[in-house]
């Protein structure tokens, strides 16, 4: 017998309708259309294929937006990336399921300053993998340190912190064994030869972020003349803004931006990290470069008592997480969709905006929102069903169910 031109199988066509979607900046009353993992163009499916869809879904006025990106994320519930075990994967697993349930659907695991040997033995076992009903999708690596500066180091511990003025990108190399599957380096601008390092991770597609850091704003304007694009924590771990030299902070309403370059900023929007006020600040100088983060560590998703960040303790009390022993903030605790909701509430921005900073713009910094961060037609159909207050009632990886609220009903 002769094969048929067309396959025996279609995938399924789905209707999501009764909701409000965000597209082109807007919520706009429209049905979401998915065919195989899939945003769909329903026009072309009528006039092209002249068919329904085979499965309508009622969405009950809900919400759909993007699935949320987390660009920097330090471990939760237990796990601690920065931690050199035989089974990463096991980890970063258990992590990619419990974030469903908050929206994220892609992530990139962060390492802290750590000593060489723990690069070495976990960056092999991270490897860039779609998301799906085991978890969210990891979209390569995150590496904050160990190459920033000693006063602005935070959380991180001193002994391991390096420079490379040595031999540069060699150095950079040497320390981590690997880069394969990086995606953001977080560095220190100031340090000796970091210009020739930027080029050389920009050449290779790594985004390099500006952090951990007391640099002013020429170095930080020469930073992303040589192809910086992102700034870690906006205000955390940096000089403080100050009207005659603005340093990092700077870079939001500079003119030195070469022409067609974009500088993206993260913010820790848990009402701990950065006052409302500079959130709002932040927020009103440069819209479009927000990105939230969580910056969440192992703690994230747990009761409070003693974690490990990597080579150090950590101490959580509530919302607020601390180098145990001292008063250094050392990541947050707080959940994506808790950022999105405090963040709308923080700066009175619409809901639109809000959704944005943690789907659009992460996707814009990592270069990929061709395929992630709208629902634009034959982009990934990984998006969430939302109510009015912006809380998650069903996460979809690739337009398949990955997680669902009890009672909601769809």
């Amino acid at each position: 017998m002769m094969p048929s031109d067309k396959s025996t199988w279609d995938p399924p066509v789905f209707q999501f309708t009764n909701c409000w979607i965000l597209k082109n900046h807007e919520l706009q009353r429209e049905d979401l259309w998915v065919r195989d993992g899939k945003i769909l163009n329903p026009e072309k499916l009528f006039f092209d294929e002249k068919k329904p869809a085979d499965i309508r879904l009622d969405c009950r006025g809900c919400i759909i937006a993007p699935g949320f990106i987390d660009v920097q994320i330090n471990g939760g519930f237990g796990v601690d990336f920065s931690l050199a075990t035989d089974d990463v994967a096991a980890g970063l697993s258990l992590v990619g399921q419990k974030i469903l349930s908050h929206g994220v659907t892609s992530f990139c695991p962060t390492l802290v300053t750590s000593p060489p040997s723990v690069y070495h033995k976990v960056l092999p076992q991270i490897c860039v993998k779609n998301g799906g009903p085991h978890g969210a999708g990891i979209l390569g690596v995150h590496l904050e340190g160990p190459f920033i500066s000693k006063e602005k180091r935070g959380a991180h511990p001193e002994d391991y912190l390096r420079t490379f003025e040595t031999g540069a990108f060699q150095d950079l190399l040497a320390t981590y064994g690997c880069l394969d599957d990086v995606k953001i380096v977080t560095l220190a601008p100031e340090m000796k030869r970091s210009s020739e390092v930027i080029q050389e991770l920009t050449k290779r597609g790594i985004c390099v972020s500006l952090g951990h850091s007391i640099a002013n704003l020429s170095q930080a304007e020469e930073a992303v003349h040589h192809g910086a694009t992102f700034i870690t924590h906006l205000f955390n771990a940096m000089l403080p803004f100050h009207h005659r030299d603005p340093g990092i902070v700077g870079l939001l309403t500079s003119d030195q931006i070469p022409p067609g370059q974009q500088v993206f900023y993260g913010m820790i929007s848990d009402g701990i990290h950065t006052n409302p006020a500079a959130l709002r600040i932040a927020h009103r100088a440069h819209p479009k470069g927000l990105v939230l983060v969580t910056d969440a560590i192992t703690a994230m998703g747990l009761a409070p008592g003693r974690h490990t960040l990597g080579q150090q303790v950590v101490e959580m009390d509530g919302l607020n997480s601390y180098i145990a022993g001292t008063t250094t903030l050392s990541g947050s605790v707080a959940t994506m969709d808790t950022c999105v909701r405090h963040f709308t509430k923080a700066t009175g921005c619409s809901v639109e905006t809000a959704l944005e900073a943690a789907s659009l713009h992460p996707a814009q910094l990592l270069k990929i929102e061709d395929r992630k961060g709208t629902l634009d037609y034959d982009s990934d159909a990984d998006f969430l069903l939302l109510d009015d207050s912006l809380h998650v009632q069903a996460t979809y990886i690739a337009g398949q169910q990955v997680w669902k609220k009890d009672g909601f009903v769809i």
